[in-house]
């Protein structure tokens, strides 16, 4: 090979070697130019959601959901039955039923007209507690029938109170004017105890809760006491000068001892401790898990508030 091949051989070589390096350059830049046209401040493209991708996030939502709501879910315990009179006992016991609910017990009320019944039925154990009468009668009423009542819890009391029939001024009663009183043995006495406080009779030395009308010691006025069944007082009270009545049976006919009655037991008489109304069950049975949490129901802050709120100091709790 002559001198002049040699230089044309270098030549091309040369030549060759320019182009393949002005393309390497072409290609680099290229690819820098590609992601600097991008304008400035642009963000990437968002990812597409696709049609599965929608239903895993709802159902994600509906389990965390599910979830919540069944940790917040009270586990049930049971259901407690509980025999009343309407007022005020049903009306309070039924204020108590979603406080029940959120300590998991379900709250079952069956209402009774009478005072033996409630008992009947827990002492044969068809219920689990009755809420109708003070501790007093339920002791005498053990002491009667051969029961086996018990007090589990102290709720609240109710002035008993004098109300006004023919007559409307106690301190100026006549001579032989008809007073009628309730029946049974212990709203017998109570209402006995409240006339002397009135001074319109005086009972023997002693006689207390157990006192009836032949405890009568001393009766200026010469008044008859008409004995009649506790309920049926309030729709007899317009036969009769004046009527004691229970607190329960004048809310029922629309009285209100704080406004109605001419003269009422006071909340620091020892009468009130006796007369204390309470939640009652079968002995051995105060202490079932059901009976205390509705004791505690009862004598909490919101069901005080309601008994204030509505009974106006015809229904007091009781915070012996």
């Amino acid at each position: 090979m002559n001198g002049g091949d040699i230089m044309k051989k270098k030549a091309l070589s040369l030549a060759l070697a320019a182009v393949l390096t002005a393309g390497l350059l072409t290609a680099c830049g290229s690819s820098s130019t590609g992601t600097s046209a991008q304008p400035e401040g642009a963000s990437e493209p968002a990812a597409e959601t696709t049609p599965s991708q929608a239903p895993e996030s709802e159902e994600a939502s509906s389990e965390s959901a599910s979830t919540q709501a069944a940790e917040t879910e009270v586990e049930s315990k049971g259901t407690v039955t509980v025999a009343a009179t309407s007022v005020p006992h049903a009306e309070i016991l039924e204020a108590a039923v979603p406080l029940m609910a959120a300590k998991g017990w379900e709250l079952k009320v069956t209402e009774f007209t009478d005072y033996v019944q409630p008992n009947e039925v827990v002492e044969s154990g068809d219920m689990d507690a009755n809420y109708f009468q003070h501790i007093t009668y339920m002791e005498s009423y053990n002491e009667e029938k051969g029961t086996h009542l018990v007090d589990a819890g102290d709720i609240h009391y109710e002035p008993l109170g004098v109300y006004p029939g023919k007559q409307t001024d106690l301190s100026a009663i006549t001579d032989g004017a008809e007073i009628a009183v309730p029946n049974d043995t212990t709203n017998e006495a109570r209402a006995l105890l409240l006339l002397q406080e009135q001074g319109l009779i005086t009972l023997n030395d002693g006689a207390g809760i157990t006192a009836t009308v032949n405890d009568i010691k001393e009766n200026p006025h010469k008044i008859k006491f008409v004995e009649l069944a506790a309920e049926q007082i309030p729709r007899s009270l317009p036969d009769f000068d004046f009527a004691v009545i229970n607190g329960n049976y004048a809310l029922e006919a629309g009285l209100n001892a704080s406004t109605d009655a001419l003269a009422t037991e006071t909340s620091d008489s020892d009468a009130v401790k006796k007369y204390v109304n309470v939640i009652a069950v079968k002995e051995g049975n105060e202490n079932n898990e059901g009976i205390k949490a509705l004791v505690e129901v009862l004598k909490s802050e919101e069901i005080k508030k309601f008994i204030n709120d509505t009974y106006q100091g015809s229904v007091v709790p009781y915070e012996g």
